[in-house]
């Protein structure tokens, strides 16, 4: 079995990733060793930086992922700097902030950009994004982040009422590790 690094603090992202790729021959292994998040205008700039930071620091392959809330009515806000605001406000900062709008504002989409690298090729990118709505109240346990406010297009329950399996049939992160996992295979 090959082991692949997936560079994160995040367990929550670690586990998704785990149980995602469980059907394969690949272990997925947590190295929390760190890297700059560049404020930037796009996830894959934030993860082509990582790579570039990274690359020179592993000789094994790895993976890298960044995330980002974009809702509409606040014109994609907080998007690239979802971390550092949900570090500020959380999710019930995110609620009070649509105290003035109505129910048509508070569409919103969660993307994931996934990076591959491996030592002497350039480095491969995998988006996957999910069209939602921000929930009017906080609901659920599981998860972590935004997932407590966030409901999916094609679900009626927040991420945080979803267990890892069904959350990876709708989310953004499952989706851009599914486009990881096939050029695994493929590879």
């Amino acid at each position: 079995m090959k082991s692949l690094y997936f560079i994160t603090s995040n367990v929550g992202k670690y586990n998704e990733a785990k149980q995602s790729f469980s059907d394969l021959d690949i272990n997925i292994v947590q190295k929390n060793i760190g890297y700059p998040e560049i404020q930037a205008d796009s996830l894959e700039e934030v993860a082509f930086y990582g790579i570039d930071y990274l690359k020179n620091k592993l000789k094994e392959p790895f993976i890298i992922e960044d995330a980002g809330l974009f809702i509409d009515a606040f014109d994609g806000f907080p998007g690239v700097y979802s971390k550092y605001v949900f570090q500020r406000i959380g999710c019930l900062g995110i609620l009070k902030l649509f105290k003035d709008f109505e129910d048509e504002d508070r569409k919103a989409a969660f993307k994931s950009v996934y990076a591959y690298y491996e030592p002497k090729t350039k480095p491969f990118v995998f988006i996957g994004e999910c069209q939602g709505e921000i929930s009017k109240k906080m609901v659920g346990k599981q998860g972590f982040g935004y997932d407590p406010i966030f409901i999916p297009n094609e679900g009626t329950k927040t991420f945080a009422q979803m267990d890892i399996i069904e959350k990876n049939k709708y989310s953004h992160r499952g989706k851009s590790l599914e486009k990881l996992k096939v050029f695994l295979k493929n590879r």
